[in-house]
């Protein structure tokens, strides 16, 4: 049975953020050490996000010793598609050819990006 994504809010993906980049489970120490850099949050408010997260099926968690080791139980691709398709319902009714030209329209793009972009567009015209 596939996992049921949650819907994770902004706090929550810069926690996702540090424990997908880490490889390994993490204590809530080391996630408070590593957002130190982005956000001036207490350890009790990491802890607080790391529960939410487990309550709504995004991370599991094992204990060790006297310390318990949290680890996505999603990937961070799986996160993103999820939160595309939501974004897409809610923001553009479900039209991705409105939503990719509002992006691009938007977008400072460099001509790489432009040329890929390009070459994208003429493989799916075919």
């Amino acid at each position: 049975m596939a996992l049921q994504l949650p819907e994770i809010s902004d706090a929550e993906w810069d926690v996702m953020n540090v424990l997908w980049s880490a490889n390994a489970p993490l204590s809530a120490n080391d996630v408070v050490e590593r957002l130190a850099d982005v956000r001036n949050w207490s350890p009790r408010t990491v802890k607080t996000l790391l529960n939410r997260l487990i309550n709504k099926g995004a991370l599991a968690y094992e204990a060790q010793g006297k310390r318990y080791l949290y680890r996505p139980r999603a990937s961070r691709e799986q996160c993103v598609r999820e939160e595309t398709r939501s974004f897409l319902s809610r923001v553009f009714a479900n039209a991705p050819g409105a939503m990719l030209l509002q992006f691009v329209e938007q977008a400072k793009l460099t001509p790489d990006e432009v040329a890929a972009l390009r070459k994208l567009l003429d493989k799916k015209g075919k």
